[in-house]
């Protein structure tokens, strides 16, 4: 599984911080359009995510894990050939299909085979290979992506579009005895959404997965490079730069951020990372002050380094807590559930950005993102008060892990799945 992301990843490092720059630069598609373009994947795949997390629980994660590949793989041959916005719209509409399915495929997938003490490592330790890639992607396409020359953008994009081959043939043999359908235990009446939604601390958590995908990850291809390009006026090769800071500054610190946060509560590391990330879009905004200097591009590479950092505190985190909270035959749903949330926020975010750097409002914007992260923060301390402490990443007794649970389950818990229902 982890040779699969290594090796994915350095195809999509290629292309990562040019999505905005080619549709508008290169096809000349005008920035609200581009928006609006950024937001499609986003747009199918929340209408993709609950049948997708019913097909992950009946088929088993690595089957829907194989098709979101083989979708991605065809969106990104499809940008390659894009001459205008409808090419690019089908391009989008396949990105859409493949999102929808890879990350809820890809958790459920994980949390299959690694024990519920390992996953937050799993994630973590994947996370820095996908970011290795990305970073040795993003360094070649700093140097060979031009907007003089628009070839160089056709090759990148064919590049991605065959780096999916790698994990296909590795799902496809290696693991094809991983990864099944599970059984619908006998205590469970439906087995369906339904009792995802009696989840109310899986509720509040979809709130707080919301608010961090719209300051977080929702704003890097479209509302952070439209912001750089065109507020800050920096060049691409900065904003390639830029991306390979980042990438460069996880697969440094994660693993280290991995020994720091462990046993520690995830509701509190979360409340870090939204001050942390606070910090990067309040950087970001002060390169729209001195636009078009050194010090704007030492600014905008400098917010992706802080932007950076916060990502290292929420990419063990967040798949864990979710998958801690879902019961074994829920698993595909939980997961879609999160997916959905983050969906919403991935809609939101381009669009917004657009609309708001598009109608020349670039103070708007950042203070938009500031006032993100701080609901952001209060909203994950405030889950504090309800996850069960396995779930929150703290380490009992095995002879109080027990009644802990119970005592989780029968109060602000309550409708929640029956705690032997857990994976």
């Amino acid at each position: 599984m982890l040779v699969g992301v290594a090796i994915d990843a350095l195809g999509f490092g290629l292309v990562l911080p040019f999505l905005v720059i080619y549709l508008h630069e290169v096809l000349d598609i005008p920035v609200s359009t581009v928006g609006v373009l950024a937001a499609l994947p986003a747009v199918v795949a929340l209408a993709l995510a609950g049948p997708i997390g019913v097909l992950i629980d009946r088929l088993g994660p690595r089957l829907v894990q194989l098709g979101a590949l083989t979708c991605s793989g065809l969106s990104a041959l499809t940008l390659a050939a894009a001459d205008g916005v409808a090419l690019a719209a089908v391009a989008m509409l396949l990105n859409g299909i493949g999102f929808a399915a890879f990350w809820p495929a890809n958790q459920s997938l994980v949390a299959a085979v690694m024990p519920t003490e390992e996953r937050a490592r799993y994630f973590g330790v994947s996370f820095t290979l996908l970011n290795a890639g990305i970073g040795i992607g993003g360094v070649v396409g700093a140097v060979y992506v031009s907007v003089s020359d628009p070839s160089t953008f056709t090759t990148a994009y064919v590049v991605d579009g065959l780096s999916f081959l790698a994990p296909l043939v590795v799902l496809a043999w290696p693991l094809r005895h991983v990864g099944g359908p599970v059984a619908v235990p006998e205590h469970s009446a439906e087995g369906s959404y339904r009792e995802v939604l009696h989840d109310r601390v899986f509720r509040r958590l979809l709130v707080v997965v919301f608010f961090s995908a719209f300051v977080g990850y929702g704003q890097l291809e479209a509302g952070w490079t439209a912001y750089s390009r065109l507020v800050a006026d920096v060049s691409t090769r900065t904003i390639g730069v830029a991306f390979a800071v980042n990438t460069g500054i996880i697969v440094v610190l994660q693993l280290v951020v991995l020994r720091v946060i462990d046993g520690r509560r995830r509701t509190r590391v979360l409340g870090v990372l939204a001050a942390i990330w606070a910090v990067a879009w309040l950087v970001m905004g002060l390169a729209g002050l001195v636009a078009g200097t050194m010090t704007a591009a030492v600014l905008v590479v400098s917010s992706m380094g802080v932007f950076a950092l916060g990502e290292t505190l929420l990419a063990p985190i967040a798949p864990a807590i979710t998958n801690d909270l879902a019961p074994e035959h829920l698993r595909g749903r939980y997961n879609a559930a999160a997916s959905i949330a983050f969906q919403l926020a991935a809609i939101a975010a381009p669009v917004s950005a657009g609309f708001l750097i598009g109608h020349q409002m670039p103070t708007t914007y950042v203070a938009t993102l500031l006032v993100g992260a701080l609901a952001f923060g209060v909203l994950a301390l405030n889950l504090e008060r309800f996850l069960p402490p396995r779930a929150n990443g703290l380490r009992r007794p095995a002879a109080t892990a027990a009644a802990d649970d119970l005592e989780a389950a029968a109060a602000p818990h309550a409708g929640a799945p029956a705690p032997p229902a857990r994976s």
